[in-house]
């Protein structure tokens, strides 16, 4: 069976995300695993395996890759937002880019990288929300 619009923006919104994680990824590794708590990293390495997985189900063309698109983008945004662009409320869930300290080496680099993340995420929900409503459609015809 082709593949739908939906289907291949879903792709498309999928390949925006694997770089914005990879760029997000990069200012971790650049600012120092150990500029984050090991709360923080737990977290983000399992929001990455869930990642990963969604770019496979996506990419595989699966049935969960919508749900999973939906789940993880939408999630991932909330969870970047909080981590990142609140002031430091959740104590080790926290890695503030809000009057950060020196040694959290937070630059602008880092703002991107957080941005372009959390716009990907939104993104990557939306695609999800419209290849499941595709699916739908396609379904009930």
């Amino acid at each position: 069976m082709p593949a739908s619009v939906a289907d291949k923006q879903l792709r498309s919104v999928t390949a925006i995300f694997a770089v914005a994680l990879a760029v997000h990824g990069s200012d971790h590794l650049r600012r120092g695993m150990s500029a984050t708590s090991s709360t923080v990293m737990t977290l983000g390495t399992a929001q990455l395996i869930l990642a990963l997985a969604t770019i496979v189900l996506v990419y595989r063309g699966h049935r969960w890759a919508a749900p999973a698109a939906i789940a993880v983008g939408f999630a991932s945004a909330v969870g970047f937002i909080l981590v990142h662009t609140f002031p430091d409320w959740f104590g080790p869930f926290s890695d503030s880019f809000i009057n950060p300290p020196a040694s959290a080496h937070v630059n602008g680099f880092s703002w991107f990288a957080a941005i372009f993340e959390i716009l990907a995420d939104i993104a990557l929900g939306i695609a999800g929300l419209r290849a499941r409503r595709s699916e739908h459609s396609a379904g009930h015809r």
